[in-house]
């Protein structure tokens, strides 16, 4: 029987401890297979080998490979967080990547979904009156309502639906409370009348015509497939209507505080990236409004 690695109990603490999206840990296993190869990492014994001469090595052969900045640091932060948690757990006494800078990234404005390209005038007709109809449309409109992750939408429990609100369990087992309006309600309520019978029915909020738990790629195709038919957006995942719902949300008043605890982001600085897109419209607003406003 094949010994348990490090790499093994790192990712069970990122699927148990920090509670990572199964896209997320993917990702991470996929970025240190590259750097195990890169560096020749063949046993627990060799992490102690690894210096920060060797991890910019693979930051140059990453760049050589034409890989964006983005990229790079994604890859990076991974590391990093593989060697933090190899520190804790004493696999190393000198952690190689304290003398590690990520590339310096463009800053990107999140993507949206015009609030004209949602109105439900647009959306009903994409949607069957059946139980498949009726569950899509629902989880369209609670990622642009409740602003919530695709993992989120996942997880989501029957006993954590009300009439009112949901409750959430999102990054780092943080829960909170989202409030949801009446016509939300009224959606879920007859999406239940509908639902089958099935081993995850009782639990989660979503599933298959076999009453089985959604899968995050089901889902996704799902959102991408109807947004397609509203908007030319290039991106067109659940994370995009998340961008939305911060949008539409302070566009339309919404205080950044208020919003902050809504997405359930750990620090305002995650939730004022949508203050770029704020602006914007307010901008747009005030040179067609103001009658010194127009720009020649």
């Amino acid at each position: 029987m094949a010994s348990i690695t490090a790499t093994d109990r790192f990712e069970q603490y990122l699927a148990t401890e920090r509670r990572y999206s199964v896209h997320t840990l993917i990702a991470y296993k996929e970025d240190l297979s590259q750097f195990f190869s890169f560096a020749e990492i063949d046993s627990d014994a060799a992490l102690t080998e690894v210096n920060h001469q060797l991890i910019r090595g693979w930051m140059v052969s990453l760049m050589e490979e034409k890989l964006t900045a983005r990229t790079v640091s994604r890859k990076l932060s991974c590391l990093r967080s593989f060697f933090n948690w190899c520190r804790s757990e004493k696999l190393i006494t000198d952690n190689p990547m304290l003398k590690i800078r990520a590339p310096k990234i463009e800053k990107r404005l999140p993507q949206f979904v015009k609030q004209t390209e949602l109105e439900p005038s647009r959306i009903a007709p994409l949607f069957a009156g059946n139980f498949e109809g009726l569950r899509d449309k629902l989880m369209l409109e609670l990622f642009y309502q409740t602003g919530i992750r695709l993992s989120e939408l996942l997880t989501l429990k029957e006993v954590n639906v009300s009439s009112a609100q949901i409750k959430v369990l999102g990054k780092r087992n943080k829960e909170r409370i989202i409030p949801i309006g009446y016509a939300l309600a009224a959606a879920i309520d007859d999406y239940r009348k509908l639902k089958p019978e099935g081993p995850d029915s009782d639990e989660f909020l979503f599933v298959k015509k076999d009453g089985k738990k959604l899968t995050p790629k089901f889902v996704y195709r799902k959102i991408n497939n109807y947004l397609g038919s509203v908007t030319n957006l290039d991106k067109r995942s659940p994370h995009i209507l998340r961008h939305t719902f911060a949008t539409h949300m302070l566009n339309t008043g919404a205080g950044l505080e208020t919003l902050k605890e809504l997405l359930g982001h750990a620090s305002l600085a995650a939730t004022q990236v949508y203050t770029h897109n704020s602006f914007a419209q307010i901008n747009s607003i005030y040179s067609q409004a103001h009658p010194r406003g127009h720009k020649k």
